[in-house]
């Protein structure tokens, strides 16, 4: 049975890659610092070990490859909040940067000592952003040639962490693969982000906020589709390349938080949550635009794609209306700091 290491993965998607591996009869271990948006909720009846701890603890993680023995990493954890990065980026930097380094050097030390079979299959999947890309105009998609420009503290850290990566395997050979995803959404997001916390903000009567005019765009992808994407790619993916993740699902903040209020609308109906936006002051340095055209994925790696968008913003609603457990407990440690 092979083993596979996740880090990052109490988070959002990370949780989801777990339970996929985990259903695919993967022996799955966890490494995550359990930050703010880290949660073992997540993981509830899922089956694997779980390590707390940092992935800049050189002495811990060289421990976990001795001891795991993997056949796969899939590096998740990081800083993730383009705000906060904002406020406060020096996390961001020690997590995706230096993070991101130490990981790749213990995974070298490791692989180095591999031999045949093991050393052969081994790979390290590190996945980023479409974020590291910049921002788009009306026209065009990120590619997996697109140049990157990155532009807020947080696509700056990923970006330079995709690059760590593939000098890893450019100098070293160590095994990388390096993917790149559109916006997620889907069960277990942190309510900080647009479609969780507009939701929550709605059903409890408060305040909906949008950035500037609504009209930033970003393409939509269902952490499930995500996740089998990812999934795909150990066992299809070819070393050294890179792999690129949408939900061919464009939006504009408007359109995502009307199709919200619609469905909220459906479900309670006699009010109007639309009634609940307020436009606020722009995000400092908000990309215009993100959209990913995945067809040499797709054509490598088949259709990973089971949703559509508004069939999973729908599954998302009914999810979180029906885990208020969760959604409490989230909402108390984020209140307790």
């Amino acid at each position: 049975m092979k083993s596979v290491l996740i880090t990052g993965g109490a988070g959002f998607i990370g949780s989801h890659l777990v339970k996929k591996f985990a259903q695919e009869g993967f022996n799955v271990t966890v490494l995550d610092k359990l930050t703010y948006c880290g949660n073992l909720e997540n993981l509830k009846d899922t089956k694997c070990e779980f390590i707390k701890g940092d992935i800049q603890d050189p002495g811990l993680v060289e421990k976990l490859f001795i001891e795991g023995q993997f056949d796969l990493i899939y590096h998740l954890a990081a800083e993730s909040h383009v705000d906060r990065s904002i406020s406060g980026p020096a996390p961001f930097l020690e997590t995706n940067i230096m993070g991101t380094f130490n990981l790749l050097q213990s995974s070298l030390k490791y692989y180095d000592c591999l031999s045949g079979q093991k050393k052969n299959e081994f790979r390290f999947i590190h996945v980023s952003t479409d974020e590291v890309f910049g921002e788009l105009t009306h026209e065009g998609y990120f590619t997996e040639k697109t140049p990157y420009k990155p532009k807020s503290p947080y696509s700056a850290s990923k970006a330079a962490s995709d690059h760590l990566a593939r000098a890893w395997h450019a100098t070293y050979k160590l095994p990388t693969i390096v993917t790149n995803c559109s916006n997620n959404y889907g069960p277990n997001q942190y309510p900080e982000k647009l479609i969780p916390l507009s939701l929550l903000n709605a059903v409890n009567g408060k305040t909906i906020g949008i950035y500037g005019k609504g009209e930033n765009v970003r393409d939509w992808i269902h952490v499930e589709d995500h996740c089998e994407g990812l999934f795909r790619v150990a066992s299809q993916g070819q070393v050294g390349e890179t792999y690129l993740f949408g939900g061919n699902a464009e939006k504009n903040n408007n359109e995502v938080i009307k199709e919200l209020c619609s469905i909220l609308d459906e479900i309670k109906p006699g009010k109007k949550h639309w009634e609940l936006v307020k436009y606020i002051e722009d995000r400092k340095g908000h990309d215009f635009r993100y959209a990913i055209d995945d067809r040499e994925t797709i054509k490598k790696l088949g259709n990973y794609r089971k949703y559509d968008f508004a069939t999973g913003l729908k599954q998302t609603v009914l999810w979180y209306l029906e885990n208020q457990g969760w959604v409490d407990s989230v909402l108390k440690r984020k209140e307790e700091g």
